[in-house]
């Protein structure tokens, strides 16, 4: 518990140097443009919280490679693969310039190097025809470094609202944690608590306030890091289903993939062209409605902070079941059928203004 508590306190003292500073380095890292289809903040906010994040896992991990010794070289190296995909991203956050696809490209690079330093590639599925793909070392290759690209950028996806995305990896690194305990792998465990609490001491200034923004590298940095963790966690324990990371990161991944659908197929337009439909936009433009009309900066912060949780929720449907069938491939492919089908439900009942009551917030 100790690394725990050193990457919140370290990562919460970090960022709120940041959020203190940032009069002098808000013409670089604070997010003015506010006309995006999805930019909810009402005055320009610092998105470099990755920032506090990495220094406070460095910091944990750090600790726990001077307590256990060669036994923690997994983090280590991971934190050193993870670098592209941080830099990256830190680059648009800092810069405005970098392409999607760019960023992208730094996380596949890290991943790569994750599956070359490490050997952390996906070589079970339990889903047919995938799973002979994998057999093949260049077929492993290519579903690792797409699955963890996905991953980290299904993540950045969902980094929209106060505490929304930073919840959710907490969700998602406490049952790695859990499962690597039942099956006695304090590594893996270690390393996930690690990452929880850094994430946590960003959390406090980014929930409910807003004080703070993931940004770019904080997104696609935890997005590879819960990635790898759920890789390594497969290859290091053969009882563990692959279909246990699968449901564990399914919100996110579900929301990118619904939305590449609904861009292309619905809509006609580029899978990669943001937009403000996403399930966690409308829930803040149509089950808000105590706010519509008022466009204060309290209200607008308040209302931002409102909307969160609704999806915490959501992602806990996947992860809770997860953390109690890990090892049962067919209950954990039911339970992905289940949230897709309650996914596409909720989505289309809002969409068409015909969301459930119980959903409604009022004045």
């Amino acid at each position: 518990m100790v690394v725990l508590f050193l990457g919140f306190i370290l990562s919460a003292v970090v960022t709120f140097f940041v959020i203190r500073s940032a009069r002098a380095h808000a013409h670089f890292s604070a997010d003015a443009d506010m006309s995006g289809p999805q930019k909810f903040h009402a005055t320009p906010v610092p998105r470099i919280g990755g920032v506090g994040i990495v220094i406070g896992l460095v910091a944990s991990l750090g600790l726990l490679w001077l307590l256990r010794g060669r036994e923690m070289l997994p983090g280590v190296m991971l934190l050193i693969c993870a670098a592209p995909a941080f830099l990256g991203g830190l680059a648009e956050d800092l810069t405005k310039s970098q392409s999607p696809r760019r960023r992208l490209f730094f996380v596949a690079v890290s991943a790569a190097l994750a599956a070359w330093a490490m050997g952390s590639l996906i070589t079970r599925t339990d889903i047919p025809g995938v799973d002979w793909l994998v057999s093949f070392s260049a077929g492993a290759v290519l579903l690792t470094i797409f699955a963890v690209a996905g991953v980290a950028n299904a993540v950045n996806i969902i980094d929209g609202f106060n505490g929304l995305a930073a919840m959710c990896v907490v969700m998602m690194l406490g049952s790695i944690a859990y499962v690597a305990f039942q099956t006695q792998d304090p590594v893996i465990a270690l390393c996930a608590l690690a990452g929880l609490g850094a994430v946590m001491g960003f959390f406090v200034w980014n929930f409910p306030a807003g004080l703070i923004f993931l940004g770019d590298g904080g997104a696609y940095f935890l997005g590879f890091y819960v990635a790898e963790l759920s890789i390594l966690l497969l290859q290091r324990n053969p009882d563990v289903s692959p279909l246990c990371p699968l449901l564990m990161c399914i919100y996110p991944i579900f929301e990118t993939v619904f939305s590449m659908y609904r861009r292309r197929f619905v809509r006609g337009r580029p899978m990669g062209m943001p937009d403000g439909v996403h399930l966690h936009s409308l829930i803040y433009r149509r089950l808000m409605r105590w706010a519509v009309g008022n466009r204060t900066a309290k209200v607008l912060t308040k209302r931002n902070s409102m909307t969160a949780p609704y999806l915490w929720l959501l992602c806990m449907m996947s992860v809770v079941p997860a953390m109690i069938f890990w090892s049962n491939s067919l209950a954990l492919g039911g339970f992905v059928i289940l949230f897709g089908a309650t996914y596409m439900f909720l989505y289309a009942r809002i969409v068409r203004f015909k969301a459930p009551d119980w959903l409604i917030v009022r004045r």
